[in-house]
């Protein structure tokens, strides 16, 4: 399932909505396969029927711990927008992390022999918050997410900055101001005398 849209702050641009790599159910289908083959050796070779029996129990067994494990599968997510980075997972109930980019400090990435072989690997995240490091498992193509979270983070301070730089608007001139009371005392909205109060405090006098 993908990341809600609506869940993203006004202004927030969706980067990254990753599902665990399939390494996650690998084990699963592996059980699920391996049981589906003993069921039919079981029924090729004319087993007793008790263990006919067993052999079946096996495969629906491994059937739900693979769909169970699918559905968690596909309902977990691991987001980076251009302002935190997002996790959420959970069917009937859902449980999430959320760390801003401005208070991550370091991310690293562990990926074994065989991980880097298909593209997975774990993704830990170094932080200023109470939690101090998340670890990420099954993330796909760790070392280009931990590259774009790099990215994002320093775009992010970017934005932060041209925040702070952006010139402040031009406070309006002496002859704008009076301009403007006087327009209010052409319309009756002040009186003359509170007109010419404002027009000397405008002059400084």
């Amino acid at each position: 399932m993908a990341f809600p849209r609506k869940l993203l702050n006004d202004n927030e641009q969706l980067v990254l909505d990753l599902r665990p790599h399939w390494l996650a159910i690998a084990f699963p289908t592996l059980l699920l396969a391996v049981a589906i083959v003993v069921g039919l050796i079981a029924a090729l070779l004319d087993w007793p029927v008790a263990l006919l029996w067993i052999a079946l129990l096996l495969i629906v067994l491994a059937l739900l711990n693979f769909l169970i494990k699918l559905l968690g599968w596909s309902n977990t997510n691991f987001v980076l927008t251009s302002d935190r980075i997002i996790t959420r997972r959970g069917v009937l109930t859902k449980s999430g992390i959320e760390i801003p980019l401005e208070r991550v400090n370091t991310v690293f990435f562990d990926q074994r022999l065989f991980e880097r072989m298909v593209g997975a690997g774990d993704l830990a995240i170094e932080s200023a918050g109470e939690r101090g490091t998340e670890e990420f498992e099954n993330i796909r193509k760790p070392a280009i997410v931990q590259r774009e979270i790099y990215v994002q983070m320093e775009e992010n301070e970017n934005r932060k900055f041209d925040r702070v730089r952006a010139p402040a608007a031009e406070a309006p001139s002496q002859a704008d101001e009076i301009g403007r009371f006087y327009a209010l005392f052409q319309q009756g909205a002040i009186s003359a005398a509170e007109y010419e109060a404002q027009k000397a405090r405008i002059l400084g006098g």
